[in-house]
């Protein structure tokens, strides 16, 4: 019994160390999207720029693949990604924005002083349209569909290597579709 005694917490801490070396080897940023598939959730939003629409689900059902970009202000990787966002704008990409979790006149200043890569962006003021899509920080970029079904979901800020890699082949692939 003694030995038992022992030998039990000795497992215990075994087991325990391969589960911690188990989860080194996964991406942190790889967190799993339960849309992935499916489409948007219906949503409606407050306009973030003076004069504009908002943004709504049904915006993303053009029939062209497009970036959902969830950003804030007070992100500090949303500084880091903003350039990168600029400079895909410039080059055809269709972007939307979803301002997170701010008054939407911080959002727009933001933007205004930065430049604005987006083509129509909604002001989420209480997260409730971002809790929906499963966001679990900013910044977020989702690639949907022609259909309006998001595809991929990125985690952080996106790179010009991230774009290179993963988001820029599978937004080209999204066109070559029916």
């Amino acid at each position: 019994m003694k030995r038992l005694l022992f030998i039990l917490p000795v497992v215990g801490f075994l087991v325990l160390l391969g589960v911690f070396f188990v989860g080194l080897g996964r991406d942190p940023r790889a967190l799993p999207s339960a849309f992935i598939g499916k489409p948007l959730p219906a949503f409606t939003t407050a306009p973030l720029r003076p004069g504009d629409q908002g943004l709504s689900n049904t915006d993303f059902q053009r029939g062209e693949p497009v970036l959902l970009n969830v950003f804030a202000s007070w992100c500090g990787p949303c500084r880091v990604e903003h350039p990168v966002l600029m400079r895909l704008r410039q080059e055809g990409v269709a972007i939307h924005g979803l301002d997170w979790k701010e008054d939407a006149a911080a959002g727009a200043q933001w933007l205004a002083e930065r430049g604005d890569p987006y083509i129509r962006a909604g002001n989420d003021q209480t997260g409730r349209t971002g809790i929906e899509f499963g966001v679990a920080g900013v910044p977020e970029t989702f690639v949907i569909d022609k259909q309006g079904r998001v595809r991929y979901r990125h985690v952080g800020a996106l790179t010009p290597d991230d774009w290179e890699r993963k988001v820029g082949p599978l937004m080209e692939q999204l066109r070559k579709e029916p």
